[in-house]
């Protein structure tokens, strides 16, 4: 089927061949359905309207895309690490398929030169759409030639050639000094506490840690023993940090609301 589908490249003009020559300079094979590929870099700021009224850019397959890359790095850390535990397992796929990894992948294969989105959208300081489009290029690959093609896309383009899985591995981050760091230096205290310890229904031990600051419940995680849980939980707590700008504010706000009011 490949073979008989490159032998007719051969016979497309110039023009039409083209953009099958682009997409093999980033993919490492030729798309096959070159429609997908093309839309996967159309950011929604060059959107082509439809007859029915829709709109066409890559977030669809961008919502697609997401779902297989974490199936397929799922697999992978699964399969290699067959010894570890499904706190590592998270932990290390999290930081493989976070957004800045994936931006730096994008440019990493050059799909920034193939990308399509309107001269008022600054890349420099949005630089997220090469992330989202890297993903809309995986929703392509999975429909033009499935899973299979998907993994071994993920791991020999991008983990095998621009990420030493093993180190990312090793550098597992320990979420625990960091959230402990991180209250040290904005001088809040930060409190451990077993919430509960049992057996799950395969008679296995399930701990769950709830982490406080200055006195507030900030989440709660579950591992299976007492230091998993505490690594769940500040790596929540961190991702929490992370995504709200306020979030210092916040428990402060209510560690003022939550104390006694003297007479």
């Amino acid at each position: 089927m490949i073979k008989i589908f490159i032998h007719n490249l051969r016979l497309f003009s110039k023009s039409r061949k083209e953009p099958y020559l682009l997409f093999r300079k980033v993919l490492g094979f030729y798309p096959e359905k070159i429609e997908y590929y093309q839309l996967a870099v159309r950011h929604r700021s060059v959107a082509i309207p439809t007859d029915d009224g829709h709109l066409l850019n890559n977030e669809r397959l961008e919502f697609l895309g997401d779902a297989v890359l974490n199936s397929v790095v799922t697999d992978i850390l699964y399969r290699r690490y067959e010894n570890q535990r499904e706190g590592f397992l998270t932990n290390t796929r999290s930081k493989i398929v976070k957004r800045d990894s994936l931006n730096q992948l994008a440019l990493d294969i050059g799909l920034e030169k193939l990308m399509q989105a309107s001269k008022h959208v600054n890349t420099h300081t949005n630089n997220n759409i090469y992330g989202n489009a890297l993903e809309a290029l995986l929703g392509a690959i999975y429909l033009d030639y499935g899973y299979k093609k998907c993994k071994s896309f993920v791991e020999q383009r991008l983990l095998k050639t621009f990420v030493d899985i093993d180190k990312v591995a090793e550098d597992e981050v320990n979420f625990k000094s960091k959230i402990i760091e991180w209250s040290q230096k904005n001088r809040l205290p930060l409190e451990f506490v077993l919430v509960d310890e049992h057996l799950d229904s395969s008679n296995k031990h399930i701990f769950k840690t709830q982490l406080t600051i200055s006195g507030q419940t900030i989440c709660e995680a579950t591992g299976s023993n007492k230091k998993e849980s505490q690594q769940n939980a500040s790596f929540i707590a961190l991702q929490l940090i992370q995504s709200h700008p306020q979030f210092i504010g916040d428990v402060l706000a209510l560690n003022e609301i939550s104390q006694p009011v003297e007479n």
